[in-house]
């Protein structure tokens, strides 16, 4: 395979994870918008106990997440293989 079609592949491939990432993003978003309060001007207010549950994962490696966090981290990654595997598979 030349260089122009593998990039033209890695493009297509590119794209298709760009939209699974924007999936995965808009549900994030639409779960912690219902988590907040919702001020009269429209500002979202995060709970504190989530605000310091967040906070928690965001500063431990993922070596170091319960098995429950990592479940989740996993779950997400799986979104992705279908179109992986995919690109690899194709000739």
């Amino acid at each position: 395979m030349d260089r122009g079609a593998i990039e033209s592949r890695l493009s297509k491939v590119i794209e298709q994870l760009a939209s699974i990432e924007h999936q995965r993003w808009s549900h994030w978003q639409q779960y912690l918008h219902e988590k907040c309060t919702k001020k009269d001007d429209g500002s979202l207010v995060i709970p504190p106990h989530l605000v310091d549950h967040w906070q928690k994962q965001i500063a431990t490696p993922y070596e170091q997440l319960s098995e429950v966090e990592k479940e989740s981290d996993r779950e997400q990654v799986r979104m992705y293989l279908p179109t992986i595997i995919g690109a690899l598979a194709t000739k």
